[in-house]
């Protein structure tokens, strides 16, 4: 790996040069785009500015070694969370959240348009959301907008406002204040977001599969499975690939949980289709069968589905056919859970993740030999790009300095009562992972869970 000292204006030193940095981090395994190795990373003014060979010996007002076991990883990018602040805080707050981000090695997130309240489907409510977001940061943090009946007229307001895409429901969101599009007016929508080169981000299931698919649910999990059948999202993805196909639109599907649907994207894309994919670690890591009687901790929409539907989405996102894996953090409070009943159709669906989500993905590629370098790739360069966030998801010169020490092979138990989410829930209570984030830095600076530095970021124009 050769690499080039450079000032921050990107223009090289004069050689022999001393340039000190704010910061320079130092190790046997630093990870850039050409791979891991032994590298040094100069910061300044929160930006890299340097990554030069170990040995260079760069100097700085801090320098820090890493410890052998330790790497130095670009932060994680997730675009897929819902803070729920203001309106439903006592769900998660945006302190609350990105506390959990940043334990989690993730320094960008995108928060979703509900479940707030009032959701962000104008820019009066996006002011409200900014609002409420400011001076509770600990990373950096965008805004979705929302695509609603009767809203068409809103979205360029918003795109210019700084909103990074749009999000649609094809069937009932969960909340009454966010309802969902037919498919008719999601094409209306899309021929106005390709004129403004924006992003339409779908919850692609049909509503009439859902509507007349078995509604018998008890505590068992398969009472639920059969309410979301995988052809609720297939049909919902053809209609999404084909009114993208008509309108030219940049689109996104949400959470794939339907292993079914990989062949119908990746034939989309081949046809130039602008379609990307996102999945979760939820779809990844749990299976249906697994899923104990009354453990309302597991349910989210679209389903944890079966085992061999979960390989089937490791094998499309090393195919290419899925770009990215986000968290679809959707928390609610412990009692919408129904812990008590254990009854699958009142219980609140959605998966607290934000800070486990390294862990998981890389405790699953490990086993199945895929190296960290590509679990990055997905949790941090695809998001980034899929948003265009053009300074985040990668440890190179000119990018903002948010870098994670994760020490890959270290283990841990998951104690919910450990986490930073605002309620301790979740599926992964008491399962073993590998891959603990020890420090996270945004800009350069630790983040330390006291002193929120984190900033509100608008698309980039």
């Amino acid at each position: 790996m050769s690499t080039t000292n450079t000032t921050a204006s990107g223009a090289p030193d004069a050689p022999g040069t001393a340039q000190d940095f704010d910061l320079v981090i130092r190790g046997s395994k630093v990870m850039i785009a050409e791979g891991t190795g032994p590298l040094e990373v100069g910061i300044r003014d929160g930006v890299i500015t340097s990554v030069e060979p170990l040995g260079a010996d760069l100097q700085g007002g801090e320098v820090i070694e890493l410890a052998p076991d330790e790497t130095l990883i670009p932060g994680l990018v997730d675009s897929h969370v819902h803070v729920n602040e203001p309106g439903r805080t006592e769900w998660e707050g945006f302190a609350s959240a990105t506390r959990a981000a940043a334990a989690g090695g993730v320094t960008t997130i995108i928060d979703m348009p509900l479940n707030s309240i009032p959701p962000t489907v104008n820019t009066e409510a996006l002011a409200v959301k900014r609002d409420a977001a400011r001076d509770q940061a600990f990373v950096d943090i965008g805004f979705w907008g929302g695509a609603v009946p009767g809203n068409t007229a809103d979205l360029r307001e918003l795109h210019d406002d700084g909103v990074f895409g749009f999000k649609c429901f094809l069937l009932h969101s969960g909340v009454d204040e966010f309802p969902a599009l037919e498919v008719d007016e999601m094409e209306t929508d899309m021929a106005e977001l390709a004129r403004l080169d924006s992003l339409m981000i779908v919850h692609a299931e049909d509503a009439h599969t859902v509507e007349t698919a078995p509604q018998d649910f008890s505590n068992e999990y398969a009472s639920f499975l059969a309410s979301r059948p995988r052809d609720a999202e297939n049909l919902a993805i053809a209609a999404v690939i084909e009114r993208a196909r008509r309108t030219g639109v940049r689109a996104h599907i949400l959470h794939l949980s339907s292993s079914d649907a990989l062949p119908l994207i990746a034939e989309a894309k081949r046809d130039g289709v602008k379609i990307t994919v996102e999945t979760c670690p939820h779809y990844l890591t749990l299976t249906a069968e697994e899923v104990p009687v009354g453990s309302t901790a597991h349910k989210c929409c679209p389903p944890i589905r079966e085992g061999d539907n979960r390989e089937q989405l490791w094998q499309g996102l090393q195919d290419g056919t899925i770009d990215c894996i986000v968290s679809d953090h959707s928390p609610c409070t412990v009692e919408l859970k129904d812990l008590d009943t254990g009854d699958f159709g009142t219980a609140w669906g959605g998966v607290s993740s934000l800070q486990l989500g390294l862990s998981l993905i890389w405790s699953g590629a490990r086993e199945r030999g895929i190296p960290l370098e590509q679990v990055v790739e997905w949790m941090s360069a695809r998001p980034a790009a899929l948003a265009r966030l053009s300074r985040k998801g990668g440890l190179a010169v000119g990018k903002d300095a948010d870098l994670a020490v994760v020490a890959a092979d270290d283990s841990f138990v998951v104690d919910v009562n450990k986490l930073h989410h605002k309620n301790a829930i979740s599926p992964y209570e008491g399962r073993s992972l590998n891959g603990l984030v020890r420090r996270t830095y945004l800009r350069g600076q630790a983040v330390d869970g006291a002193a929120p530095t984190g900033e509100l970021i608008r698309r980039e124009s």
